[in-house]
């Protein structure tokens, strides 16, 4: 049946309602209050509005497309139903780039929210940190945090695609609300770091060609190195998150993972994570590794009081035994391997880890209670490291833990504001001197 006029009038009619409702969504920067310290870091805003004016662009093409098609000779030769399929896709298309503005709504809008806003810029601050690798071995996005429900961190890597098309601008870490304000924050949001920074190094491609060679070994390595491959994604965001703050990343895995013991001791091979069980314990194999200390095995030794193997059924305490004989092996892969990416040279010589030991740790926290100026010029992830050795310790508390970290928090997050503000003045001055 041809389209007919009533039809392609009201077809039309839809069309331009959908262009003018897309023409009121204004850019973050003219609708989010929020007071200077809160506000998102210059690229990831300049980012994420690129992208949704480049997806507003677009739509507006598609629906002028629309109108001079329903207005042209094609329209009159074709049916109602081919017209409603076009508009059709069309609305599809007008919802998915709200979906989009909706998503990093969510995220922008907490920066207006008292003390919330200036601490999640903070973070921001953190992340940059932790992801930064000296050497120029990635261009690193931006990143963003936001809070959410839930005990555990998530990430939306940057260029990973996003609903309705379009690779994401920036990387946008949701931060547990539990967590906020402790140490334990930095071992989640760090962990979601290290998936971005695994992306941009192509860690896991690189491990899984070892992995796969691994389990062709000979008899009893197939299962075990199986889900070591299976599981490896979650393992190097572990790995990365213990080099960048050390012990704290294992007592925060703690947290997070201290479930019903039906729970800790599930081996599901479709799951990305490790179990809980076999996951605290590769954690404590990796520290050691990393940074040799007694506290491992007082960790581990905890970790096994709190979820005693016993009384499992046989075959599930096979696997649990072959998954730990072959631990050592699997920390030597990591520690040990030269991705492409980093030319030569290998994850615990590029992150520093040499720098982080405990002892180490243990001296500055006792040089910054004597001059705590020098805490607030240090790199973030390392004062992660330090107050999360600290407490681990005995030395520090948790309620001076959280004020502490407050504090940091909103400094670094004004830092940062007020340099940004010094690098546009500055470059404003140079652009009137040229004129």
């Amino acid at each position: 049946m041809a389209i007919g006029s009533y039809a392609s009038w009201m077809l039309a009619q839809e069309a331009r309602a959908l262009r003018a409702r897309l023409a009121l969504v204004r850019p973050f920067a003219l609708i989010e209050p929020t007071v200077a310290a809160a506000a998102l870091q210059p690229d990831a805003q300049s980012a994420i509005e690129r992208h949704l004016v480049l997806g507003r662009r677009e739509l507006q093409a598609l629906v002028t497309a629309f109108l001079l098609w329903l207005g042209g000779p094609q329209a009159r030769s074709a049916t109602a139903a081919e017209a409603q399929r076009r508009f059709t896709f069309l609305r599809l298309k007008f919802n998915a780039t709200l979906t989009q503005f909706d998503l990093f709504n969510d995220v922008i809008t907490q920066r207006s929210e008292s003390e919330n806003g200036v601490w999640l810029a903070g973070l921001d601050v953190v992340s940059a940190d932790a992801l930064a690798l000296p050497g120029g071995y990635f261009q690193a996005p931006p990143v963003i945090c936001y809070l959410d429900r839930g005990p555990g961190a998530a990430i939306r890597r940057a260029r990973t695609r996003l609903p309705g098309g379009g690779d994401n601008p920036v990387a946008i870490i949701r931060v547990p609300r539990e967590r906020m304000i402790g140490g334990a924050i930095a071992s989640s949001l760090i962990h979601e770091v290290g998936h971005q920074g695994a992306a941009l190094l192509d860690l896991v491609n690189s491990l899984r060609p070892v992995l796969q060679a691994l389990a062709r070994g000979g008899p009893g390595q197939a299962r075990p190195w199986r889900l070591w491959e299976r599981w490896i994604s979650e393992i190097v965001a572990d790995f990365w998150s213990l080099a960048r703050v050390g012990v704290v990343a294992t007592l925060g895995l703690i947290g997070v993972v201290s479930l019903p013991r039906v729970f800790v001791f599930r081996l599901n091979e479709d799951d990305p994570h490790p179990a809980p069980w076999v996951r605290v314990r590769l954690s404590c194999a990796m520290g050691r590794a990393l940074y040799p200390h007694p506290q491992w095995d007082r960790i581990e030794r905890m970790w096994l009081a709190f979820y005693p193997p016993q009384g499992l059924e046989p075959g599930q305490l096979a696997l649990l035994a072959q998954l730990q004989a072959s631990m050592p092996a699997l920390v030597g892969v990591l520690t040990n391997h030269r991705p492409p990416a980093l030319r030569g040279a290998s994850l615990v010589e590029v992150m520093g880890v040499r720098a982080r030991q405990p002892a180490r740790l243990e001296r500055l926290f006792h040089a910054w209670n004597r001059a705590p100026q020098q805490m607030y010029r240090a790199a973030p992830s390392l004062v992660f490291a330090v107050l999360g050795q600290a407490r681990a310790g005995g030395q520090l508390n948790p309620e001076d833990e959280g004020t502490l970290l407050a504090r940091l928090l909103t400094h670094w997050a004004l830092r940062s504001a007020l340099d940004i503000s010094l690098i546009c003045s500055a470059t404003a001055g140079r652009r009137r001197r040229a004129f």
